[in-house]
């Protein structure tokens, strides 16, 4: 299992129409390293601290759902992950689980929320039909629960349920 890419971007590249296409990318969004925040996102990310994404801070995608050459920059998720299978689960079935990731600098633990639903976008960014091939593939949506930094390269993965939530 590793970490193939990792994506700290400052800037939304898909506004407007798709058929407009994205804006550039800025310099420096892939990155070897990320500092992880619990409830915040990843440090420098265009998502983290944001009220409106707190539920979705972090987004995590398998490497084996994309076609060959495409990556974060144009899928605009901030995890690439390969070989990620807990026995006959794949990445895109861990909804309502905790996902922990250790690549060398101790446990990153993050709860997995919700799909992460591909768009119109991924037809421009990606290439024709990607929108429809990335249904129930497109990746994962996820709150951290630790501070800590994630990189580059091997990974250590392991998976726990997700407590219940407090009773109000």
């Amino acid at each position: 299992m590793e970490i193939v890419e990792l994506l700290a971007s400052p800037a939304h590249r898909f506004e407007g129409r798709p058929a407009d296409g994205p804006a550039p990318a800025p310099d420096g969004e892939l990155v070897p390293e990320v500092r992880v925040r619990a409830g915040l996102g990843i440090v420098g990310d265009r998502y983290f601290n944001h009220a409106a994404h707190r539920d979705a801070a972090i987004t995590v995608i398998a490497r084996e759902s994309l076609p060959d050459g495409a990556g974060l920059a144009q899928a605009r998720r901030n995890i690439l992950v390969a070989g990620l299978r807990f026995g006959e689960k794949t990445l895109d079935d861990l909804v309502g689980a905790v996902l922990t990731l250790d690549s060398g600098d101790g446990p990153v633990r993050l709860a997995v929320r919700r799909a992460a639903n591909p768009c119109a976008w991924m037809d421009v960014s990606i290439g024709p039909g990607a929108w429809k091939a990335l249904r129930g593939r497109g990746g994962v949506r996820c709150v951290p629960l630790d501070d800590g930094i994630l990189r580059v390269g091997p990974v250590r993965a392991t998976l726990e349920d997700l407590p219940p939530a407090p009773q109000r």
